[in-house]
């Protein structure tokens, strides 16, 4: 019999262990009335085709866990149409040996030893620079093969369009593109599928595919499911839970830069509507077909920054509004700011000095802040305005910064002006200023390159001696022209 008990506390454990993990590009949420029913969130690994993209997975565990593995379905598939990987298939298999869905060799098989990081961990390295070699037969390959490369290029092209611009579009309310829901699959069952919302609408099942060295890709299996009334409710309130959702947001004003090199890389590398090319291991609707549309991708990345920008306005106003109401968030925010304000404007934090004002002095939930560069350093002279927006939410939703003085630094968004910080405790405001000042000062910085907001001045600051001088030159020379754009 399971130890019900002792499961619930495992899983509780490994929860809180992810979640307190110092790894950006993991993230996990679950909700109090069903602890074995997880969202999991992995962000894609830098320098592959699926750089910061927003991959999400439904994750449930099992009553005798962890004598028994979870059960993980990607929900990131442009719903239910798109197969990121040799190993994560359309309709949200994920094909690994540690959770019984892929044979392995010996010692590759679940243990009770492993838990929920070391199945994320795993599902991430799937997440390659060359995820051909993933499919059986085709280990071999190498990236710069015809193949692999083109495997890599239409993955990089989806990944911005599905789990970037379409999942953030969704968030906010914008855009025409219909798939900007997750695909949350039902129980399965032997003939036939229904759509993932939940209507009657049948379709054939798929038919197992065969590539030129006679290997099957099993998609048949997986991909059939009934219709179910209650599934099929419980569904459609987990595709409207999003915990992830203000992560992703920030992250995506973090990687703006980045989503936008991107784009203007793959607009001079492959022509308007070009076909992406099909591999042998793939079928519809197993597979990833399209083309390339690098140019329409570019003016939706700018339309939700337009969103972003507008979302946080909104903020302020309905800052406003909780002010006239006198709510408790907005009077603590207002006694906070008067704290605050009193210890850095009269005070100072390690030789450097930040001060604190209301643009409206009736309205705590907008700050500005002067930030004075440290003396004997390259930041030595200069003078920055920065903005600091509280949404109406916190500390369910986090503040936003922004310098709107420029600055080359490499936790500094070079389009953006986001500030890429870490508080140490994500509901105190004062935490925040204490974490903006590290961020700009930098005396210590943790390499990371899932913290990557500038590339240029991140490419610098880690490229060695020459490159650090480099980066030196450029920060001095921002701190000595900042006076130019303070008033």
């Amino acid at each position: 019999m399971a130890n019900t008990s002792g499961a619930i506390a495992r899983i509780t454990r490994e929860i809180a262990q992810v979640q307190k993990n110092t790894d950006l590009s993991l993230a996990v949420a679950v909700r109090d009335s069903d602890v074995r029913h997880l969202r999991a969130l992995i962000i894609g690994p830098p320098e592959t085709p699926y750089e910061y993209g927003f991959f999400e997975f439904e994750v449930k565990m099992p009553k005798d866990y962890p004598i028994k593995s979870p059960q993980v379905r990607a929900i990131t598939t442009n719903g239910g149409r798109t197969r990121f990987n040799p190993n994560i298939y359309n309709e949200g298999k994920v094909c690994l040996s540690i959770l019984g869905t892929w044979r392995g060799n010996p010692g590759e098989e679940w243990s009770s030893a492993q838990g929920l990081e070391s199945v994320m961990v795993s599902i991430q390295s799937l997440m390659s620079a060359n995820p051909y070699e993933n499919e059986p037969g085709f280990e071999t390959y190498k990236k710069d093969e015809p193949n692999p490369k083109a495997y890599v290029e239409k993955i990089r092209h989806e990944t911005l369009r599905i789990a970037v611009i379409q999942r953030l579009e969704g968030l906010l309310g914008i855009g025409n593109d219909r798939s900007n829901y997750l695909y949350l699959p039902k129980r399965p069952r032997t003939e036939g599928t229904f759509s993932p919302a939940g209507k009657d609408e049948y379709k054939s099942p798929p038919k197992p595919t065969h590539d030129s060295s006679g290997s099957t890709t099993p998609t048949t299996e997986p991909s059939v499911y009934e219709y179910d009334a209650e599934a099929t409710f419980n569904a459609l309130d987990q595709a409207h839970w999003d915990p992830f959702a203000d992560l992703m947001k920030r992250r995506f004003l973090w990687y703006y830069d980045t989503y936008m090199h991107t784009i203007d890389t793959g607009i001079a590398q492959h022509r308007q509507g070009s076909p992406f090319k099909r591999m042998e291991f793939e079928s519809p609707p197993n597979a990833m077909e399209g083309s390339f549309d690098y140019k329409s991708l570019r003016a939706r990345l700018t339309k939700i920054k337009s969103a972003l920008d507008d979302e946080q306005k909104l903020w302020i106003a309905k800052g406003a509004k909780q002010v006239q109401d006198s709510t408790q968030l907005a009077t603590q925010l207002a006694f906070q700011f008067k704290q605050l304000a009193l210890r850095w404007n009269e005070g100072s934090y390690d030789c450097s000095r930040m001060e604190l004002s209301l643009p409206d002095p009736t309205n705590p939930f907008s700050w500005n802040l002067t930030f004075f560069g440290k003396p004997m350093t390259n930041l030595d002279g200069g003078i920055w305005n920065l903005t600091l927006a509280i949404p109406p939410n916190f500390p369910d939703a986090q503040p936003r910064v922004a310098f709107q003085t420029p600055i080359f630094h490499h936790r500094v968004g070079g389009t953006t002006g986001i500030l890429c910080y870490f508080p140490r405790k994500e509901d105190e405001l004062a935490a925040h200023l204490v974490g903006i000042v590290e961020a700009v000062e930098g005396a210590e910085p943790r390499y990371d390159p899932r913290a990557v907001v500038s590339p240029e001045a991140f490419g610098l600051f880690w490229g060695g001696e020459e490159g650090r001088k480099g980066y030196g030159r450029r920060l001095r020379r921002s701190a000595q022209e900042s006076g130019e754009f303070v008033g």
